[in-house]
C-alpha cells in the first residue's frame, strides 16, 4: 500500500474514532429515556450474579424478582431506604459532596472506611454496569448518575432502586423480598420491617432480614430512629 493509501486509512479511522465518543452518548441517554417510562426486566447485576452461580456450578440458582410501583410499596419502605442509604436524596443531584468530604476526612483518619454512594449512583451502577472498582467503571457510573438525574424524575429513581436492589440471595425488589422474607406483600410492610430490608442492603448474602441477628437488630433500630427523625412527610417533595 503506498503512501497516498495509508494515509486515505488512517483518515478513515480518523473520521470514525471522534465519532465514538457521540455514539457512547447517543447510546447511553437512549438507554436512561427509555428506562423512564419502561420499567427494566432485568439488571446488570441480576445477569451477572446468575453467571457468577453458573460460574460457580449453581445450574439451578434461581431469582426472584417482580415489579411493583411505588404507590404499591408501603410508605415507610422508601422512607427506610433513604434513612438507610442517602438521607440527602432529595436535595442533591445525583452526588452528595458533604457526605463524599465526611468519608474522605473519616478515612484519611484511618476510622472504619465510609463510602458515599448515593441511590442515584448505585442505580447506575446495578443497573447498567459491572462490578469492579477500577476508575473507568466509577467514571462510566458516574456518567450514568448524571444522566439518570437529569432524565428521571426523583420518583422514578426510588422507584427503580427499590425493585432492584438485591435484598437476599437472588431476592431483589421489594415486593419479592416482602413474599420471601415476611409473606405479605411490599405493601403491607411494616415500619420494622422496611427498616430491616434497608438493614441488610450493605452485604444482603451475609445478613438476613428474616432471621436478624446482633448487627441487623441495631441496625434496624437505628434506621427506625433516622426515619422518626426524618418524618413521614420528608418525601412528599418528590411525588410526582
Amino acid at each position: 500500500m503506498g503512501q497516498a493509501g495509508k494515509a486515505r486509512r488512517r483518515r478513515r479511522w480518523l473520521h470514525w474514532l471522534w465519532r465514538l465518543p457521540l455514539l457512547f452518548v447517543a447510546v447511553t441517554a437512549f438507554q436512561v429515556l427509555v428506562l423512564r417510562f419502561v420499567d427494566p426486566p432485568f439488571s446488570a447485576f441480576m445477569v451477572a450474579r446468575q453467571l457468577e452461580a453458573v460460574g460457580q456450578g449453581d445450574w439451578g440458582h434461581r431469582s426472584a424478582y417482580d415489579w411493583r410501583d411505588l404507590e404499591a410499596m408501603a410508605p415507610s419502605l422508601p422512607l427506610a431506604l433513604v434513612a438507610a442509604e442517602d438521607q440527602r436524596f432529595p436535595q442533591h443531584h445525583g452526588f452528595d459532596l458533604e457526605a463524599i468530604r465526611k468519608a474522605r476526612a473519616s478515612n484519611a483518619r484511618g476510622g472504619r472506611v465510609r463510602g458515599a454512594s448515593t441511590i442515584t449512583q448505585q442505580v447506575a451502577k446495578n443497573l447498567f454496569l459491572w462490578a469492579g472498582r477500577s476508575w473507568v467503571r466509577k467514571g462510566i457510573e458516574a456518567w450514568y448518575a448524571m444522566l439518570i438525574e437529569w432524565l428521571w424524575p426523583k420518583h422514578r429513581i426510588l422507584e427503580v432502586y427499590a425493585n432492584i436492589a438485591e435484598f437476599g440471595d437472588g431476592v431483589y425488589g421489594a415486593q419479592a423480598a416482602a413474599r420471601t422474607f415476611f409473606g405479605r406483600d411490599a405493601a403491607n410492610l411494616t415500619r420494622t420491617q422496611s427498616a430491616r430490608l434497608a438493614a441488610v442492603l450493605p452485604s444482603p448474602r451475609r445478613y438476613s432480614a428474616a432471621r436478624p441477628g446482633p448487627y441487623v437488630q441495631r441496625r434496624t433500630r437505628g434506621i427506625e430512629r433516622q426515619m422518626r427523625q426524618l418524618g413521614d412527610g420528608y418525601l412528599d417533595t418528590i411525588r410526582p
